[in-house]
């Protein structure tokens, strides 16, 4: 059985993966899933880092599930611990040197939502509004407990930090991405991954937020992600 360490994205806790955690359990396996410190000033990426590896403790078998910005964060984790595999869910993929700041310009990111806005009939200029963006795919009830769930404030600190590895950890990676993604539209994660992790992404349904909106897919394709693959080199 393996340990998962669960990683949230941006101004999120460890609830977003409150429907994920209990069908892992129930496959035998431990789960770790730390508060990350998105709303202390003071914390960069070696604080973030520092939180997840003191709430590993002394397990292993790890299999790291970095979502979103939390993107910067696993790799990380990797390079420090003996980890048997990362997942990258909806996610950021650095470069060395680059920071979370600097990742919007240098991928495109903005540039590929308001086009995926356009394509599908959204008015790209139209006030954020996180339900549109977010959670258009949530099932009513976890609507509804998400809009009752806190928000966290998401420092800027954490945008400033280079990321300081100089290369891809050495750990078998996959990346999962979801074709319904507002945030961070398919065709950019597809380019995305394959220009920095010289990899195919897998697919399934669902939007940015999916381990809330389909945990079950989720667990299945964790699960199918820990079985033996071909060993790619990254670029």
């Amino acid at each position: 059985m393996a340990t998962y360490v669960l990683l949230h994205g941006a101004g999120s806790d460890s609830w977003f993966w409150h429907r994920v955690i209990p069908l892992l359990r129930a496959r035998g396996h431990d789960v770790v899933a730390p508060d990350l410190p998105c709303d202390d000033d003071s914390a960069g990426l070696d604080r973030y880092v520092d939180v997840v590896v003191e709430a590993i403790g002394e397990r292993r078998d790890l299999v790291v599930v970095a979502q979103s910005l939390a993107g910067f964060v696993g790799p990380l984790v990797c390079a420090r611990l003996p980890v048997d595999l990362l997942v990258l869910l909806n996610a950021m993929v650095p470069r060395p040197g680059e920071s979370a700041g600097q990742w919007w310009a240098a991928t495109g990111a903005d540039a590929a939502r308001r086009a995926q806005d356009v394509h599908d009939g959204r008015d790209p200029d139209a006030p954020f509004d996180p339900i549109t963006t977010f959670l258009h795919d949530l099932p009513p009830d976890v609507l509804e407990e998400a809009l009752r769930h806190p928000p966290r404030e998401q420092s800027d600190g954490l945008f400033a930090d280079p990321w300081p590895l100089s290369a891809w950890p050495d750990v078998p990676t996959r990346y999962l991405l979801c074709r319904e993604d507002r945030f961070f539209p398919a065709e950019f994660q597809r380019r995305l991954v394959r220009d920095r992790l010289g990899i195919v992404p897998d697919e399934m349904d669902g939007g940015h937020l999916a381990a809330l909106s389909r945990p079950d897919e989720v667990v299945e394709r964790l699960e199918a992600a820990r079985a033996p693959r071909p060993t790619v080199s990254h670029p």
